[in-house]
């Protein structure tokens, strides 16, 4: 501050200008102190109040402003005569001074000269004393926590220093540009699973720093429509909205442009954006899925107030010399302004295009190019600058810090003095974290830091702007006031209710349909302590397999890592990875194999678990079993017998015969036979080990085998949280549908050994835990009885004699 203070140069001949600089920079002051306590108009009083507790500041700046502010008073009441203003003379000149009297034409534009001086050092020091609060903690606490965004960039060099002037203006009180609780319209295409992946943390980005409603307008295909939707649906963020757009109906407006860029068709589909979002949608920004901000984008929202005339798209001006048309030799871009414009980040004024004819506008302008340019090389980015370089009216031009292009061949760094300056980063390469810049690493940082944040954290109520009614919210809401908090078994009964926001197909997914109708696919679950048993069952199984993985956002990266450098992961399409968020205090088993079972594509599935090896050939003598047996028209449940074993290195048998033989070496065990013989006894080993066809057995109490079934059958009870009873209940279920549990002969699966798991660990020491398990238990057997009617009393009666 004291340097501040050092900063004024007070000099007798520039009372005037030197003035204007002190009041400037306490207005300046003023104004964005009230920006950062939400105070409202400034007054001397809270000028004041500013500098309250720094007396050497305070004591010095009266010292300053007394003299001059009489100065001032004389200065001004001299400075017009019958209401026009007059040149103003030196302090020392005297009324009947002849240099007062007569003054020359050389004094006035001296005068004139100095003046304009004064004016660009008030500019100059305004300037550099916000840039010197922006860097400040307490400025930094200021912009967190101010309602209203204000928007101080601008297209071009006049407008710019316009807007830092009505930045630091003493227009304290004027009206923020966009309202508290108006909400911000965002349009984003979005094809693919990787593309999905992308689009979550551009909305982690963007949540993180809003203060306004948002409404995403999706423009998606079947993938990530599935995708997406279950997202949101499962995020249950406050106050926003989702709208979907089939991008694969906008396929035939686009697909006559013949488009070498990697994201291809849908690259395009910007172009159909007046026809395609609502007619009474007036502006929108469109987003690229690869875009980060790093601020609140109710600032570039902004913007759209300082459209003029024919504006009607927002953008930045592209970094790279791409358009200029010299990064090789032949090297023919399609007709720019300039450099172009990059599409990453466009606001659009919808209403005005629309009345542009703006379809007639591009399809034409296209056309024409393409009978020289053949192909585009950008997408639609070729096609808007073709457009512009006919109509250059149509652009503002926002400034570059709403779109840091980083590419190896950008001019993006010429964009900013310092990283802090930015507003938003466009990885807009194929190489993406790769590209080459002098700050890669603090973009890739701050990239890292929305990817793998807990979105969780984002699911905050806007103060103030109430959200719209969600039923499935109120619903859950109402379930969990009707619960007793004072109840022992509270946080058990509570995370039945727990919504866990689910990303499905995290990974590509292809998969053909067999003909003969008779695929089956592998369902389990798993958290990160497991992951080291993928590869393994991917070599053991070859058919689909349908995965719920319980990670944190953190841990999801780490298994995208882990999952991309593995040969054996990437050389297998057809397992669908569905990342279930970590939320809550238990481990939700069963929520998350009915996750798994949801979305299988066959129609028969194996129930498995993730720390069990499948016979070689196992997923072939499923899909014979399920024609043998007549699985399509018969309510049968297929066993597939347990065993495990000690060893972590283990020679897997490649037959029954060796199984059997292993067996009674003592190298296998059927599984659990030492601390929990009922879970597999029913299904009577004895008999399987000289069985040729497959036999049937009858339900017993506590029996959890592992089995083959319709994907129509019921799912898992998502009362059983953790460890215990979660299989037990689901086959109580199927037995209670009148399932036939058959045991197939030439089957088997192996557990492997591991360390225990949390959720057991707290089985065996916490007494609370099996106490609320056994309660559960018993109020699952009597919603049995309701349900099932008097058959269903077997349950009862056979736990009783167990």
């Amino acid at each position: 501050m004291d340097n501040w203070i050092d900063g004024f140069r007070w000099k007798q001949d520039s009372t005037v200008g030197t003035w204007r600089i002190i009041c400037g920079r306490l207005w300046t002051i003023c104004f964005r102190h009230r920006n950062s306590t939400g105070l409202g108009i400034c007054t001397p009083e809270r000028m004041l109040g500013i500098c309250r507790g720094r007396r050497k500041f305070l004591a010095a700046s009266l010292t300053i402003l007394f003299v001059p502010a009489i100065t001032w008073i004389y200065l001004f009441a001299g400075s017009f005569e019958d209401g026009k203003p007059v040149s103003l003379p030196p302090l020392e000149s005297q009324p009947h001074s002849p240099r007062y009297i007569v003054s020359s034409q050389q004094e006035r534009e001296s005068l004139e000269v100095r003046m304009r001086e004064v004016e660009e050092e008030n500019r100059v020091l305004r300037k550099q004393l916000s840039l010197a609060q922006s860097r400040s903690p307490l400025h930094h606490r200021g912009n967190h926590s101010k309602t209203f965004s204000m928007e101080e960039g601008t297209g071009d060099s006049e407008s710019l220093r316009a807007g830092i002037v009505a930045g630091n203006s003493s227009e304290c009180g004027q009206q923020p540009a966009v309202e508290k609780c108006e909400t911000i319209h965002v349009a984003i295409v979005c094809a693919g699973y990787n593309a999905s992946r992308d689009v979550v943390t551009l909305v982690k980005s963007v949540l993180f720093h809003r203060r306004n409603p948002l409404h995403f307008h999706l423009i998606a295909d079947a993938i990530a429509k599935q995708i997406l939707a279950t997202l949101f649906q499962t995020w249950m963020v406050p106050a926003v909205r989702i709208d979907f757009y089939d991008a694969d109906e906008l396929k035939s407006e686009v697909s006559w442009i013949p488009n070498k860029h990697y994201s291809g068709i849908y690259g395009l589909m910007k172009l159909v954006l007046t026809k395609t979002l609502p007619s009474n949608l007036e502006r929108v920004i469109v987003l690229d899925t690869d875009i980060t901000f790093a601020t609140d984008i109710a600032e570039l929202w902004a913007v759209f107030h300082k459209f003029k005339g024919q504006q009607v798209l927002g953008l930045v001006e592209n970094q790279s010399d791409w358009y200029l048309g010299n990064l090789w030799k032949n090297h023919r871009p399609w007709p720019a302004l300039g450099r172009g414009y990059n599409t990453g980040v466009i606001l659009l004024l919808l209403d005005k295009l629309r009345k542009m004819k703006w379809e007639q506008m591009w399809r034409l302008t296209a056309e024409r190019e393409l009978m020289s340019m053949l192909s585009t090389s950008l997408a639609d980015q070729d096609i808007f600058n073709a457009v512009i370089k006919q109509n250059p009216f149509l652009v503002y031009q926002l400034p570059c810090f709403w779109n840091v292009q980083l590419s190896d061949h950008t001019r993006s760094e010429q964009c900013y003095r310092d990283v802090s300056d930015l507003k938003v980063i466009h990885w807009n390469s194929p190489k993406k974290l790769r590209v080459k810049n002098k700050h890669v690493e603090f973009f890739r940082n701050l990239y890292l830091t929305f990817l793998e944040y807990d979105g969780n954290l984002l699911r905050r109520e806007l103060f103030g702007c109430p959200s719209e009614a969600d039923v499935n919210s109120e619903n859950l809401q109402k379930q969990l006031s009707e619960l007793d908090e004072d109840d022992l078994c509270y946080e058990f009964r509570r995370e039945r209710f727990t919504v866990h926001r689910t990303h499905l197909y995290f990974l590509h997914y292809e998969y053909e349909p067999a003909s003969d109708n008779t695929d089956v696919t592998l369902v389990a679950q798993l958290s990160m302590d497991r992951l080291q048993m993928l590869e393994a069952i991917c070599k053991h199984w070859e058919g689909p397999i349908s995965l719920a993985l319980y990670l944190s956002d953190a841990e999801a990266q780490q298994f995208l890592r882990y999952a991309q450098g593995s040969e054996v992961l990437m050389s297998r399409h057809n397992v669908g990875y569905h990342i279930v968020y970590k939320e809550g205090q238990f481990y939700p088993v069963n929520l998350l194999r009915n996750v798994a079972m949801k979305h299988i594509s066959t129609p028969y599935m194996f129930l498995s678990d993730i720390d069990f090896l499948p016979m070689y050939g196992l997923y072939e003598y499923l899909r014979k079993s399920v024609i043998q047996l007549d699985l399509a028209n018969t309510k049968k449940a297929l066993i597939v017998p347990a065993f495990e074993t000690l060893r972590y290195r283990l020679s897997f048998p490649k037959s029954k015969a060796e199984l059997l033989s292993m067996l009674d070496m003592g190298t296998l065990f059927t599984f659990r036979y030492h601390v929990w013989t009922k879970g597999h006894a029913p299904t009577n080993f004895a008999k399987w080990r000289t069985a040729t066809t497959p036999y049937r057995v009858e339900w017993e109490a506590d029996f959890e085998p592992y089995v083959v079934v319709r994907k129509d059958c019921p799912e898992y009870d998502r009362r059983f949280v953790g460890f215990g009873w979660n299989k037990v209940a689901h086959i109580m279920e199927l037995d209670a549908q009148e399932y036939e549990f058959t045991v197939l002969p030439n089957a088997y699966m192996i557990h492997m050994p591991h360390a225990p798991s949390f959720d057991i660990t707290k089985f065996r020491s916490n007494k609370q835990y099996r106490i609320c398990l056994k309660t559960l238990k018993e109020e699952f057997q009597q919603d049995m009885s309701r349900h099932y009617g008097f058959a269903a009393l077997k349950y009862l009666t056979a736990e009783n004699n167990s």
